[in-house]
């Protein structure tokens, strides 16, 4: 079994991209197989070598490896000559019309009532008038010629397809300035590197009709090559997925603090019966099934990935995180803030909190009982009985329980109205800090 992953670097991965990625390497990693990483770059306008280069990183990220890897630009050779090949045969035949001619070819065909495709028009041009047109200075694309059946075949996820060739318009394979298309290139790479399943997203449903038809013609053998369709990302309300989630990068989630685990658990349950688990691929190898893969959409929901995320971090130990917390930031610290964590790059904010500057807010009428506050403050050293302490002879002088008593506290210790418990927290602050924000906090 081989199997191969193959972005455009025209843009960074988002997380459309990195389900097909998963789903590819857990496959060929439990049955054994190869995994390819193919870079399709030909769209040299669009293509960038940052790009590149952060995809790779970003699938490392992931937990994902591949055992080989190529650039469609390095292969030019290998489409030219299968372009000559399908020429011979009279699979690919040029053609001159122009955006505009095609435009109104298409016009008048939905005016009469038929289906916008191609009418292969440049069939009937003679070699003389072929000729003639590029001695004028005409440049020819390249259409692959359809055969008229019905290719059809067994989804590794939806089941049987099939995809009427007759509805179609020739695909254009190599445009007037020489370069090749995604179709065409996708062919030669899978024939050439021996890619024996094609794993990708339902909107490819057709591209594999035209693509087998092409296989065929380049002399494979369709039964030798399987096909797997996801059905594609909806939001969470089950509408299109928005550009903005569409393009939820792995770079941005990364930014964010998003855990690779968390991402990768919730992916490879999505469309499936399973509740998502973090985990990394490594691990979701076993249990992984892509037959569980429901025909319907699946929904991506931010908000249960977070919660995936917050899962993961609300358990993860202090090694497992150490390198990527603040500078200065020890286990006590971890664990007085990591049951409040959405995402890691909040633990900036809680170490400002213990080791930074806190301007507490505005609470009026409240200096007296800050005064009591600064008063009633136990000398160090602190530990995690300090707080019930401290609030226990505040409460006595004051009065105060419950919610008048601890938010006050909490705004002007710390800034905010929630977080961690202040019994662990609150040492990790120390008494020369409390006593300076209980200070600015009496100014009213």
């Amino acid at each position: 079994m081989k199997l191969r992953f193959a972005p455009s670097p025209t843009g960074l991965l988002h997380v459309g991209n990195a389900r097909v990625a998963l789903v590819n390497w857990l496959l060929a990693r439990q049955r054994g197989g190869t995994v390819l990483l193919r870079l399709d770059d030909t769209d040299t306008e669009r293509s960038r070598a940052e790009y590149a280069e952060a995809l790779e990183e970003d699938l490392r990220w992931l937990g994902l490896d591949w055992d080989e890897s190529f650039r469609q630009s390095d292969r030019m050779d290998r489409y030219a000559a299968a372009a000559e090949r399908l020429k011979a045969s009279g699979r690919l035949y040029p053609c001159l019309e122009t955006e505009e001619e095609l435009r109104a070819k298409r016009e008048h065909r939905l005016k009469q009532g038929r289906p916008p495709i191609y009418d292969r028009g440049a069939l009937k041009m003679t070699a003389e008038q072929l000729q003639r047109a590029i001695a004028n200075g005409k440049t020819p694309h390249w259409r692959f010629l359809l055969t008229s059946r019905v290719v059809e075949w067994q989804d590794g996820v939806l089941g049987r397809r099939q995809v009427k060739l007759p509805s179609l318009s020739d695909p254009v394979l190599i445009r007037a300035d020489g370069t090749p298309l995604y179709t065409f290139t996708s062919v030669v790479d899978d024939l050439d590197s021996g890619v024996t399943h094609v794993v990708r997203g339902e909107d490819h449903v057709t591209n594999t009709g035209v693509q087998l038809d092409l296989w065929e013609a380049l002399g494979g053998k369709p039964e030798s090559l399987g096909f797997a369709h996801l059905p594609l990302l909806t939001d969470a309300d089950g509408g299109p997925l928005s550009k903005r989630l569409g393009s939820l990068s792995l770079r941005q989630l990364r930014r964010d603090g998003m855990e690779p685990a968390a991402l990768t658990g919730y992916l490879v349950a999505l469309g499936t019966s399973r509740d998502p688990a973090p985990a990394m691929p490594r691990d979701l190898v076993a249990g992984f099934d892509i037959t569980a893969i429901s025909h319907s959409p699946a929904r991506f929901d931010p908000a249960q990935l977070l919660a995936q995320n917050r899962r993961l971090l609300h358990a993860a130990s202090f090694e497992s995180v150490r390198d990527r917390l603040p500078e200065g930031a020890d286990e006590a610290f971890w664990h007085a803030i990591r049951g409040n964590l959405d995402l890691l790059r909040e633990a900036r904010d809680w170490f400002e909190v213990v080791r930074g500057t806190v301007v507490p807010p505005v609470q009026p009428g409240q200096g007296e009982f800050f005064r009591a506050a600064l008063a009633a403050l136990p000398p160090e050293p602190w530990d995690d009985t300090t707080w019930t302490v401290w609030t226990g002879a505040i409460k006595e002088s004051t009065g105060r329980k419950g919610k008048s008593l601890f938010l006050p506290l909490r705004l002007a210790l710390t800034g905010e109205e929630h977080g961690p418990d202040l019994k662990t927290l609150l040492p990790l602050i120390g008494r020369d800090r409390a006593a300076q924000r209980l200070g600015l906090a009496m100014t009213e």
